[in-house]
């Protein structure tokens, strides 16, 4: 059977090319190995259920291994704890090579469970418990999907007697190790089934042992993948320099590795110019993943307000695993902490939510009306004429802003250059920000136009010393990308300021300046 990129669900490596996961495992072993009960909470689409998948079979040599998938149960299940007794039993009784490992009168009191509301969760630990005394092998428990039941009582119950029968199994034999799996971390669930003024962080599965593994994909693994494709199909790629393009992408974001990859399979395109046709593909397409992004977003005002803060306004937010909204963004998989500081998880998730804030905007936005009606001004053979898009953007700029507050263009200054970029570019190119040189008072914007690359420096004006400094980088920054021509667009907020453009050579590279 042919190997294809799988986005859809748990990858196997006999049908899909996937990342060598072994060193995984034998982390997570250890920890089964020790007996500890942990969460795997990470954001979606994140590898998972491939993960658990693979780790039952990594395991099931020294272990008897219950995997079981919260999906498969229903609201009604957990309404009351009879029915999630016999749910949880029916569950247990599909499982058939598990069955190879009970005895009789275990295998007849799960099958009475299952079929039965007359039995309460006390009988069904005692069952288990009975089960893990009499086997051979220490049985572990695998639940994926817990985010299915993380909004009730019944599941809290459920835990606290795993967690009763974990401080107690020197007297009443239990599970080895109890694995569970999903979005959230169970830390939150007592926050999301209690009020407001009753919020507390007592979980009732406080023996959960911290679970740090680093589940992204590294430029290694990633090479790793693409030699199994290479060894298959012998295109030739420059295997480290696609895997390295990827990652700068992806930072190592499971599925949208997976995604680009498959992009360039189904093109036949492995190289540069097929990871940037890959980004664009991306960039547009509807999938779950960007839906719960956007959904997040749209719902929760204090996660919108921490990224839009970070993004348009290049603030600094230190890593504070206390505040809720930056503990849900890790959750969520928005976010990391890069030295201490917040920054969006990757360049694929910045640029989408980019788009989506510029998306509230563009029905009421002159500046983004401009650059629709301007747009055929710019298009010039296979390349955009970037210098007349900025002396246009100058113009309507301080035709539509010049008379408001400087403190609402300070703030969005780069909102605006990027609402009038974004109808020039659209359907054809695209863009993303810089991560390693923003801060709060400049940003590179890198526009990828038919395979040609343009970077325009923003910033506020704050002195010709600092303007001096900003061209220095920029032209080392040209030099980092072998392009000769680079783009510094300054906001200038002082009254007595000379807009327009000039253009300058610095160290053999050309610097075109222009000053709002």
């Amino acid at each position: 059977m042919e190997r294809s990129f799988n986005i859809t669900g748990a990858c196997n490596p006999q049908e899909h090319y996937m990342v060598n996961l072994d060193s995984r495992l034998a982390k997570i072993k250890k920890m089964v190995d020790a007996g500890k009960y942990f969460v795997i909470n990470r954001g979606r689409q994140y590898g998972k259920t491939t993960t658990l998948k693979a780790l039952k079979k990594y395991l099931q040599d020294e272990y008897i291994v219950v995997n079981l998938d919260f999906q498969g149960l229903s609201a009604a299940d957990f309404k009351a704890e009879e029915a999630f007794v016999k749910a949880f039993a029916r569950e247990l009784w599909m499982n058939r090579e598990v069955h190879n490992f009970m005895s009789d009168d275990i295998q007849s009191e799960i099958k009475k469970m299952k079929s039965s509301t007359s039995y309460v969760m006390a009988d069904l630990f005692m069952c288990i418990s009975e089960w893990c005394m009499e086997s051979e092998h220490p049985v572990v428990l695998i639940i994926d999907e817990v985010d299915q039941a993380s909004n009730n009582q019944i599941f809290l119950d459920f835990l606290a007697q795993l967690r009763r029968y974990y401080l107690n199994r020197s007297d009443n034999p239990t599970f080895q190790s109890v694995i569970l799996a999903g979005v959230h971390d169970i830390r939150n669930l007592r926050q999301k089934i209690r009020s407001d003024t009753e919020h507390k962080h007592n979980s009732p599965w406080n023996i959960a042992s911290p679970f740090d593994l680093d589940m992204s994909f590294s430029p290694k693994d990633i090479a790793g993948m693409l030699q199994d494709y290479e060894n298959d199909h012998h295109i030739g790629m420059n295997i480290a320099e696609i895997a390295q393009f990827i990652y700068d992408y992806t930072s190592g974001y499971p599925v949208l590795v997976t995604e680009f990859c498959k992009s360039m399979d189904e093109f036949s395109n492995w190289n540069e110019h097929g990871i940037i046709e890959a980004n664009k593909q991306l960039l547009i397409k509807k999938m779950p993943l960007f839906e719960s992004l956007i959904g997040k977003l749209e719902n929760n005002r204090s996660l919108r307000k921490l990224l839009y803060g970070i993004l348009f306004k290049g603030q600094k937010i230190p890593y504070n695993p206390d505040d809720a909204t930056i503990d849900d963004a890790f959750m969520y998989g928005f976010v990391k902490n890069e030295h201490g500081l917040i920054s969006v998880a990757n360049r694929v998730f910045e640029v989408r939510i980019y788009n989506w804030f510029i998306s509230l905007e563009t029905t009421d936005s002159q500046i983004f009306a401009e650059g629709v009606n301007d747009k055929s001004q710019f298009i010039h053979g296979s390349g955009l004429n970037m210098d007349l898009i900025l002396e246009k953007f100058i113009l309507h700029f301080n035709d539509i802003y010049g008379t408001q507050p400087d403190k609402f263009k300070e703030d969005d200054g780069r909102k605006l250059f990027l609402l009038y970029l974004r109808p020039i570019i659209n359907g054809v190119g695209n863009y993303y920000i810089e991560a390693q040189t923003r801060d709060q008072r400049r940003t590179d914007v890198i526009v990828d136009y038919l395979g040609k690359q343009y970077i325009i420096e923003l910033k506020i004006w704050h002195g010709d010393e600092y303007n001096t400094q900003g061209e220095k980088q920029l032209s080392e920054y040209l030099d980092y990308y072998h392009i000769n021509k680079g783009y510094l667009l300054s906001f200038n907020f002082n009254k007595n300021k000379q807009s327009g453009m000039h253009t300058l050579e610095l160290n053999g590279r050309t610097i075109v300046e222009a000053v709002v």
